[in-house]
């Protein structure tokens, strides 16, 4: 089973690959301030995916102890 927070980590990892690929196909059209933006906004969300998967891996193991 899978809990909240693990659906959560992976709908934000979605999130963050979506905008990383609008980012890259805004570049190859040649929309350079809309590709910088969405990076940005893909490597924040990656960024959060990654702090949270931690936390939640940390509390997993945690509560197993």
């Amino acid at each position: 089973m899978h809990s909240a927070a693990q659906k959560e980590d992976a709908q934000m990892l979605y999130y963050a690959l979506v905008f990383f690929v609008i980012a890259l196909v805004a570049a190859v059209l040649g929309f350079g301030g809309v590709a910088v933006a969405f990076a940005g906004i893909a490597k924040i969300l990656f960024f959060l995916f990654l702090v949270l998967f931690l936390v939640s891996l940390v509390m997993h193991v945690g509560r197993r102890v």
